[in-house]
Formats: structure tokens, C-alpha cells, sequence
């Protein structure tokens, strides 16, 4: 049975950083196309950032660009996102996801079609 667990979400001030974490069993994210996705109050979800799982190139949502990271560990088996800078735009609750097909046009991974399985969410809130 698969499942990715999230945690590292909470309260932050704007500008603070906080780090999410991906916790995979059942499943090597190593060979899995992997991303973070989040929704904010009112709005469909969307992609922050992906890896690809057939030449590890990542991608980048604009709005992100240059204050998150997307990293993962194989040996710990985990995905993360480093989020710094943080801005009150960005409260939302975030989700990990992943894919064990394999993707060639990263452009694939932009959306929730391709991702066979999610996590349950962590919530992530910016506010002074």
C-alpha cells in the first residue's frame, strides 16, 4: 500500500521560512516522478514545483520562483520543500504527489492528471 505523508506546515510570519516534508511508504520515490501542489481557500489547486523522474529536472511555478526548493532523499525516502520568504499570498494547504510512469516532457508533471497518489495535506499559514 502506498502513502505519502506530509508534515512541516504551520504558522509563519511574512519572510519566515518553513520546510515541508514527504514521507513515502510502500513506494522508492527514487524512480517516481514527484511534486508539491497547493490550494489555497477558494481556489483550485495548483502546482508549486515537480521533479522529473526521467532526467531530475525541476520545475518551478512562477509565483515561487527564487524562494522554494524542491529536494529529495533518496536513503530517507522523503520529498521536501524548503519555503522561504514566505508571503501571506502563500497559505494554503500544500500536498505532495507522485507518479511511477515515466514523464519525458516535464510540462507532464504541471498538472494533477499524471499523479497517481497524494498526501493528505499539511496547512501552511503566512499572517502576521
Amino acid at each position: 500500500q502506498v502513502q505519502l505523508m506530509e508534515s512541516g506546515g504551520g504558522l509563519v510570519e511574512p519572510g519566515g521560512s518553513l520546510r515541508l516534508s514527504c514521507t513515502a511508504s510502500g513506494v522508492s520515490l527514487r524512480d517516481y516522478a514527484v511534486g508539491w501542489f497547493r490550494q489555497a481557500p477558494g481556489k483550485e489547486r495548483e502546482v508549486v514545483a515537480c521533479i522529473s523522474n526521467s532526467d531530475g529536472r525541476t520545475f518551478y511555478e512562477d509565483f515561487v520562483v527564487g524562494r522554494f526548493t524542491i529536494s529529495r532523499d533518496n536513503a530517507k525516502n522523503t520529498l521536501y520543500l524548503q519555503m522561504n520568504r514566505l508571503e501571506p499570498e502563500d497559505t494554503a494547504v500544500y500536498y505532495c504527489a507522485g507518479s511511477g510512469r515515466l514523464y519525458y516532457d516535464i510540462s507532464d508533471l504541471y498538472t494533477e492528471r499524471p499523479y497517481d497518489y497524494w498526501g493528505q495535506g499539511t496547512l501552511v499559514t503566512v499572517s502576521s
